[in-house]
């Protein structure tokens, strides 16, 4: 099915006021939306080359590493790991552990000192937004596979994702994960249209964000029963989505909302979920 000839005219305007709304004047304020087809097309872009704060969206382009390293012959994600708490800071090498408390994802931490296979981890550390299950995974894919799947999506600069969760003193050195919209939404729509990785690989990789669990942004703004496959990700401050949306009668699609907003995360989500709810309503005029 051919992209949308007519998408609402008046969708960045209605977009913008309503942002303006809920956000209003605080200060340090930053909300990006892209809105992209699975042809090439741009159809909607707000702040999308501004950075932000990457939270668990960097688990996103980790999932496809690790399934390409897989396709690959690279890796084997059947291969099961010791599940353990103390990493190498990507800045020095000191170590650093995570809290359970801190994690989504108390399934992996019930696991400590036995084993879990890779692909499980990847499973827990997408579905449920496992920052334990994310660590370990990344021992094993890498940064340099990560920064190679935002490479040949065509990521800017901006995007950077060089360590894993809660690798304090590589924050503090100037090793931060960063996103913008833009780029995510090219990972997704590089997975949505099979360039990213064979057939096979791509139809895993969207199946298993198609179980996320996180549904109260993009998703929530959609008719009962649409179809979405979306990533999370949120701190204090911070709550982010990014979602490929398949409706029934009219093409795919793939929308990336990020906020930095000093706002509860309740009133954030409930942000993204307004703006997927004019995207799909200006999709469908």
């Amino acid at each position: 099915m051919s992209t949308p000839t007519a998408l609402d005219p008046g969708l960045p305007a209605r977009v913008d006021a309503w942002i303006a709304t809920v956000v209003g004047a605080l200060p340090d304020s930053l909300v990006s939306v892209w809105l992209g087809d699975l042809a090439g097309g741009r159809h909607l872009g707000r702040a999308d080359d501004e950075p932000h704060y990457a939270a668990s969206t960097m688990k996103l382009p980790l999932l496809v590493a690790a399934h390409r390293l897989h396709e690959r012959g690279d890796l084997d994600l059947d291969h099961e790991v010791e599940v353990h708490n103390t990493f190498a800071s990507a800045a020095d090498g000191s170590a650093y552990s995570l809290e359970q408390s801190d994690d989504q994802d108390d399934d992996t931490w019930w696991s400590l000192g036995s084993t879990r296979t890779l692909r499980e981890l990847a499973e827990h550390a997408t579905v449920r937004s496992g920052n334990l299950a994310t660590n370990l995974l990344l021992e094993r894919v890498g940064p340099g596979a990560v920064a190679d799947v935002l490479a040949d999506a065509g990521c800017s600069s901006s995007t950077v994702l060089p360590r894993g969760i809660g690798d304090a003193v590589a924050r503090e050195s100037g090793l931060d994960n960063l996103v913008t919209a833009a780029d995510l939404g090219l990972v997704l729509r590089g997975v949505a249209d099979r360039t990213l990785a064979g057939e096979a690989t791509s139809e895993r990789v969207e199946a298993v964000l198609a179980r996320q669990r996180h549904r109260d942004g993009i998703p929530a703004g959609l008719p009962e029963g649409t179809y979405v496959a979306n990533k999370t990700g949120w701190v204090d401050g911070v709550s982010h989505d990014v979602a490929l949306v398949r409706p029934a009668d009219r093409p795919a699609y793939v929308l990336v909302v990020l906020t930095t907003v000093d706002v509860p995360e309740e009133t954030a989500s409930r942000l993204i979920a307004d703006l997927s709810r004019f995207v799909w309503e200006g999709w469908h005029r």
